[in-house]
């Protein structure tokens, strides 16, 4: 067995689990002589491969976890990132002792409060008072202990009106109040989250990341798994990037974010630049554009200066020739516009900018929508929409100072510098 360090609470080392795909079963003792009983009755085989076309041959074996090796310190807060199926929840099962690694060791110091389902280990025929009762023993705790606690789960739930109702009958956001409420009440060592906020409304979810903030002031260790990067950038003290089973970026939660963001977008295709089509039919149309971001390339740290370049081929000459730029978000609602005042311009290329000295949106994806044309005669030129694709995360100096970004900015300050012919 390792030894850990006096400040450390949970060691890994070389932990790998593979699975093997297209059977039942893991090939114990027991089920080959189950197997075998069934063969010699001329019954099916309980373990026999699936019988389908998709799945892997005989012996393949899939990896959701290779080679890891970790420390985390007491009373840190732990934030674990990555793409579905990299392997996130199969370590924090591995942590919680729901599975066992194929190799590796694994140290754990410390009672384990885990919350990797909504309603794991609730009983749906038991009300939510019995359950709280029956959750707190299977986390190893006294009867003595839960009823000491128990008020305090209930009020922080917020469904004291149904805590004598069986859970069969509570929405999937009751599960998840109640089930967060025992975990994080029952006095753990270690708490395990996974991915389960996103059930709560947003209200809710507000509540658990500062319940989760002070758990980890108490000293308490927090392993924290979630898709919502607001999150982790704010109660995480250090983060890992899981790809593929195997870490491949470990630093602060800033860092982290910024790399996997920066993975996704590579791996997607989408880029922070646009080249367009040649169009010596119209007016004028943009021949190429990019954001400039602060941080690695399409990310951008927010509260840092942010460029907008653009590239404007004018085929024939324009006495009001105008163009607007809008921030979009993921879900293509608008998030900023930028106008640029009428210009007058011959033919030729021309270099444009859109300076933003402090750009601030809420950390997530964004793009842009450009549109150009003879503003005085109405006529669109262009209208160009999902380019320039760049993400916000948050530094590590905005971090710190807790700054509050603003969900949206109509009135953001910028300014269009002087257009430029380059050609």
């Amino acid at each position: 067995m390792i030894c850990l360090l006096m400040s450390s609470v949970i060691s890994i080392e070389n932990v790998s689990k593979s699975y093997r795909l297209g059977v039942i079963g893991s090939g114990t003792l027991r089920e080959d002589l189950q197997s075998w009983w069934h063969r010699r009755r001329g019954l099916p085989d309980p373990n026999r491969r699936v019988d389908q076309a998709h799945l892997a041959v005989e012996g393949h074996t899939l990896w959701a976890l290779h080679d890891i090796s970790l420390e985390v310190a007491q009373g840190e807060v732990l934030g674990i990132i990555g793409r579905n199926g990299a392997g996130k929840s199969t370590l924090l099962k591995i942590l919680s002792r729901v599975t066992a690694p194929t190799s590796g060791r694994i140290r754990v110091k410390g009672r384990v409060a885990s919350l990797l389902e909504v309603g794991t280990g609730f009983h749906p025929e038991l009300t939510g008072r019995e359950n709280i009762f029956l959750n707190g023993a299977i986390l190893g705790m006294t009867k003595v202990e839960v009823a000491r606690k128990f008020d305090e789960i209930v009020a922080f739930s917020e469904i004291e009106q149904f805590i004598d109702t069986p859970v069969k009958r509570y929405s999937s956001g009751m599960y998840v109040r109640l089930a967060f409420a025992v975990a994080a009440h029952l006095d753990p060592e270690i708490l395990v989250v996974d991915e389960v906020l996103a059930v709560g409304d947003a209200a809710f979810q507000k509540k658990c990341v500062g319940k989760m903030g002070d758990v980890a002031k108490g000293g308490r260790t927090v392993l924290f798994v979630s898709h919502n990067m607001q999150a982790v950038s704010q109660i995480t003290s250090r983060a890992i990037v899981l790809d593929k089973g195997m870490v491949n970026f470990r630093g602060s939660p800033p860092e982290a974010i910024a790399h996997y963001m920066s993975q996704n977008m590579a791996k997607t295709g989408q880029s922070c630049e646009y080249t367009g089509k040649s169009k010596p039919g119209i007016g004028a149309y943009v021949e190429r554009a990019r954001v400039v971001t602060s941080g690695l390339e399409h990310i951008h740290f927010w509260g840092r200066p942010f460029v907008i370049e653009l590239y404007l081929r004018v085929n024939l000459p324009q006495n009001n020739i105008g163009l607007g730029i809008q921030v979009v978000d993921d879900m293509d609602r608008p998030v900023n516009h930028f106008w640029m005042p009428t210009q007058a311009c011959s033919r030729g290329l021309y270099r444009i900018e859109c300076v933003i000295p402090k750009y601030r949106v809420y950390m997530g994806r964004y793009s842009l929508v450009i549109w150009q044309g003879d503003r005085k005669g109405n006529v669109l030129f262009e209208n160009i929409r999902n380019i320039c694709h760049f993400e916000v995360s948050m530094h590590g100096q905005e971090r710190e100072q807790k700054f509050a970004p603003k969900e949206c900015c109509y009135q953001e300050d910028f300014e269009w510098r002087p257009i430029s012919q380059i050609e």
